[in-house]
């Protein structure tokens, strides 16, 4: 690919993202559902309870992140926050997924970890992923809360959580530029909440 081609590639999907992260400042929907997950966050873990991130490939790199964000530190010098990636440990993962299948990989962790007021932290670009909505079933017959970051439609996700963020975008790369973007937001929310004075 020529220099100038790449280049012209490259202002495009910068662009595109602008174009995502311009919806998200016009979307009250949006708005209203980050703050709602923040502060259902700030009292799970005010009350000493844990969040479960978990989802697959990208979504679970996110996951992770998040759950570092907590338990290590966002912006404040503060104590360590419960939070926790199901997607980390091989040896659980492989194990559930060889001898149940990978569908169960997180929902069999959902009910060995969860306690009720618990939050299980569901994000899917597609918001389909068969694994990911088996946990989220499994977390509401144990009395979690239930949160869901995915897409424009969401998929199948929205309809069984307590509370959906979505994207306004179809597009994979956009909305997890938009997913990371939306957890730091609420990393900071839930560091403003808790640790005000800090």
């Amino acid at each position: 690919m020529k220099a100038d081609t790449a280049q012209s590639l490259a202002v495009a999907r910068i662009r595109d993202c602008a174009s995502v992260m311009q919806s998200l400042l016009e979307s009250s929907a949006y708005l209203s559902a980050v703050v709602k997950v923040a502060d259902a966050m700030t009292k799970c873990l005010r009350s000493g309870n844990k969040i479960l991130f978990f989802g697959n490939g990208g979504s679970a790199a996110d996951a992770q992140h998040l759950a570092a964000e907590l338990s290590g530190r966002f912006l404040k010098e503060r104590a360590s926050l419960s939070g926790w990636a199901l997607t980390t440990n091989s040896s659980v993962l492989t194990a559930i997924g060889n001898d149940y299948s990978f569908d169960d990989v997180f929902a069999r962790q959902v009910q060995g970890m969860g306690s009720p007021d618990d939050i299980a932290f569901a994000i899917s670009t597609s918001g389909n992923s068969p694994n990911v909505l088996r946990a989220v079933n499994v977390a509401r017959e144990r009395r979690l809360v239930t949160v869901g970051l995915t897409g424009r439609t969401g998929g199948n996700l929205p309809s069984t959580v307590d509370c959906c963020i979505c994207i306004p975008s179809d597009q994979t790369p956009r909305i997890q530029e938009a997913h990371i973007l939306t957890g730091h937001i609420l990393c900071e929310l839930v560091e403003e909440a808790l640790f005000e004075k800090n």
